[in-house]
């Protein structure tokens, strides 16, 4: 094995009769639809790609979704469970783990085939890939990217449990398909939100600039990511609370501290800034959590200009814990869409998008149980986010090495870039952190971890 990945084989999953059922896609599915979600699970030995295509096979039974297609009828986006299947190429690649991870981010790694998203709406493209690579080292790397209009990364993980069950013999998740999403929720929404919805429709100079980011973003943009050590963690929990005079949770000061570290090495102090954070809302609407689908708002806060962390993790927790009423916007959405009309959707971007106003989306992934993941009984020492596209000021926080702390992964434009991996980027993000503490081993051979 030398240079670029090998192609070993290549195969067709599928469960092996069809369902036929026809999904409606809901107005966030919809919404989201055009950029493929892509992750990778790095793990300390070698795969077996026959045991993967088995599991996978009698998963994609209880998730038919992920191995159907879509098509586009009028102005309704659906989704056809016909079992046309999903594409397994499994590789070679003379690399070792430490290397491959650190350059897992970058839009031509070849760890994943990334889902025709836009192309996909009009049929005949799978809304789930899967790539296998096998590195020199004897480890491997499981890429996957599926279509945001089957679902969320909560839907995602369903799916992954229970390939992973299928595979070690265990019990699987219990999962809830929806036909018609919307329908569903209409039964479990209150009769009021917020009244904000979650998406826009730009002007015709907006359109054009937003147009010119996609075609940049990957000259213009580079991606960081950023470990946070648990007893980092807890240290920044703790000091931050205390400035705020009130106990706030990982994630509320996490975001505060990253936020004010960026746009402070980003001279952008000087004006208000908004973060959107998606939020699975299936715990505040009562509904299972193996319901598949988009079951995502997003929370919306805007914060004064130079403000400290923990005015910002403070806004933040003020949002969660008024999520039902004041950040809730599904209903909004709808009623945004009827004033529009539902053909001119495709138009429409997330109120999150917005690099004129440098709106931070920061997603958490943590706490989806992705470290419990088990092929061939082991799991991960690394997950992560990939993409093709890096858009700016779009972030993702998951669980870390052999899931211990945090990875904190940034797209940004790419002179801030080198500023957060350089001395002064590391010794603000990292103020929190011991320099005497000893780092996950992986973690001390990556070059470029910030």
């Amino acid at each position: 094995m030398s240079g670029w990945p090998h192609l070993r084989s290549a195969r067709t999953v599928r469960v092996g009769s069809a369902p036929g059922t026809v999904i409606t896609c809901g107005v966030t599915d919809t919404v989201i639809a055009d950029v493929p979600v892509s992750v990778v699970f790095f793990f300390p030995h070698a795969l077996d790609e026959d045991s993967l295509a088995e599991g996978l096979a009698a998963a994609l039974a209880a998730v038919p979704a992920f191995a159907g297609r879509l098509r586009t009828t009028g102005d309704l986006l659906e989704i056809v469970c016909d079992d046309s299947g999903i594409p397994l190429e499994v590789y070679d690649l003379d690399e070792t783990l430490p290397k491959a991870i650190g350059r897992v981010t970058l839009p031509g790694a070849d760890f994943v085939d990334h889902v025709q998203a836009r192309d996909a709406r009009q049929g005949g493209l799978p809304l789930l890939t899967v790539r296998l690579t096998h590195l020199s080292d004897g480890t491997s790397a499981l890429g996957c990217s599926f279509h945001h209009s089957v679902g969320d990364l909560a839907s995602f993980m369903f799916l992954v449990r229970a390939w992973s069950a299928a595979t070690e013999g265990t019990e699987p998740p219990a999962i809830t398909l929806l036909t018609d999403p919307d329908a569903h929720l209409d039964a479990v929404l209150p009769p009021t939100d917020s009244g904000r919805p979650g998406f826009r429709l730009p002007t015709p100079e907006q359109a054009e600039r937003l147009a010119a980011e996609f075609q940049g973003a990957v000259r213009a943009n580079r991606t960081v990511q950023v470990y946070f050590t648990d007893a980092e963690i807890a240290r920044l929990r703790d000091e931050v609370s205390a400035a705020a005079g009130r106990r706030l949770s990982v994630n509320d000061v996490l975001c505060g501290h990253v936020t004010n570290v960026v746009r402070g090495l980003a001279g952008d102090t000087d004006a208000a800034r908004s973060i959107a954070m998606p939020v699975n809302v299936r715990r505040f609407l009562g509904l299972d959590e193996g319901v598949i689908g988009n079951l995502v708002g997003e929370m919306f806060v805007t914060c004064p200009p130079d403000a400290p962390a923990e005015v910002i993790a403070g806004l933040v927790r003020d949002a969660v814990t008024d999520f039902p009423r004041a950040q809730l916007n599904l209903r909004a959405n709808r009623a945004f869409l009827e004033s529009i009309g539902r053909s001119r959707l495709g138009e429409c971007v997330p109120v999150g998008f917005d690099p004129d106003q440098r709106t931070f989306t920061i997603t958490n992934w943590s706490r989806f149980g992705i470290y419990e993941i088990t092929f061939g009984g082991k799991q991960p020492v690394f997950f992560s986010p990939t993409s093709n596209l890096q858009l700016p000021w779009v972030a993702w926080v998951v669980e870390g090495f052999d899931n211990r702390g945090l990875l904190f992964t940034i797209a940004v434009p790419a002179r801030l870039a080198t500023v957060l991996r350089g001395p002064v980027g590391r010794e603000a993000l990292h103020r929190y952190r011991d320099p005497a503490e000893e780092l996950p081993a992986l973690a001390g051979e990556i070059r470029k971890l910030a």
